[in-house]
């Protein structure tokens, strides 16, 4: 197959675009390599792959010979208020447009990578992709925004369109400003770590290799129009993280504490029983194994010369 990647040079497309090459499809990457964190770190996460430097918000998205589009480019973070909102918008709701009117004039099918941020401080827990979307940051508010323009593409233009609610993917490669590379980085460094809030809120930590083989599956098996909640099989809170990644690196966080930031909700909890029933997916990854695997990468690159 040939498919193309958006966001190819970020911490989830990167690792996508390599999974498939692997299993032998064709893959055209695209990414705009925003400076929303240092672009040396986009171009590492793409060095070996075909990754064309395009601003899906004003440039065109060539889908001529191709089988399926995964859209994961967007502005992420959910500290998003105040005057980078307007980045918001731009990236996340005028690009996904963009993609979505290409796509469906291709007659391709598009994965949409969405967020669980799109809940909010959800109704209930474990979360369904059923529940009242109710989102609490300007991030949450776009991404909801862009599941809706992919309705709207579907029902008006035929669309084919699966969405993904991905939960709080971590691993090698996670974009630095993430809680978890964080964390990492500060014990690789021996620096210290502000954690913003008690440390007791909880998220459901996806590995990202794990959320690369759901990613994957919607777009071979997922339902026209279905919406699925991509989700690690372990909830933990923040201190939970730091005391295995203590553990783990044999080190002690300097930890410096901070009140709660606007736009983070108290919990995540993914209810992956449809994702599991129509596409045969579940996480397989422990936090252990993962945070292992995130420990080993960070800080080797933290020793290299």
């Amino acid at each position: 197959m040939r498919y193309v990647v958006t966001g190819a040079a970020g911490f989830i497309g990167s690792h996508l675009s390599e999974t498939l090459i692997a299993r032998g499809h064709d893959v055209a990457g695209v990414d705009c390599f925003t400076d929303y964190y240092d672009p040396a770190l986009k171009e590492a996460n793409a060095e070996g792959l075909d990754v064309a430097r395009l601003d899906l918000a004003q440039e065109d998205l060539d889908l001529s010979g191709v089988d399926g589009v995964f859209h994961l480019a967007g502005q992420p973070g959910v500290r998003s208020f105040g005057d980078v909102f307007e980045e918001y918008v731009r990236r996340n709701l005028l690009a996904s447009r963009r993609v979505f009117e290409a796509a469906a004039a291709a007659g391709v099918r598009v994965v949409f990578a969405s967020s669980s941020s799109i809940y909010g401080d959800a109704e209930s827990y474990p979360t369904s992709e059923d529940a009242e979307p109710r989102p609490i940051s300007p991030y949450g508010i776009t991404k909801l925004g862009c599941e809706q323009l992919a309705y709207a593409y579907a029902h008006g233009f035929g669309l084919d369109v699966v969405v993904l609610r991905y939960f709080t993917f971590y691993g090698p490669r996670q974009r630095p400003d993430m809680a978890v590379a964080r964390i990492v980085d500060a014990l690789a460094r021996g620096a210290s770590f502000e954690l913003y809030g008690d440390g007791l809120q909880s998220r459901s930590f996806t590995y990202v290799a794990d959320g690369v083989e759901a990613t994957i599956a919607a777009m071979q098996r997922g339902a026209t129009g279905g919406v699925y909640n991509v989700g690690g099989g372990e909830e933990a809170t923040m201190r939970d993280v730091i005391a295995t990644l203590e553990r783990v690196s044999g080190r002690t966080l300097d930890l410096v504490e901070r009140p709660a930031a606007a736009g983070d909700v108290r919990r995540t909890s993914a209810d992956a029983t449809r994702v599991e029933r129509d596409l045969g997916w579940l996480a397989t990854t422990s936090l252990d194994d993962g945070l292992q695997a995130q420990w080993d990468w960070a800080s080797a690159r933290v020793a290299a010369p």
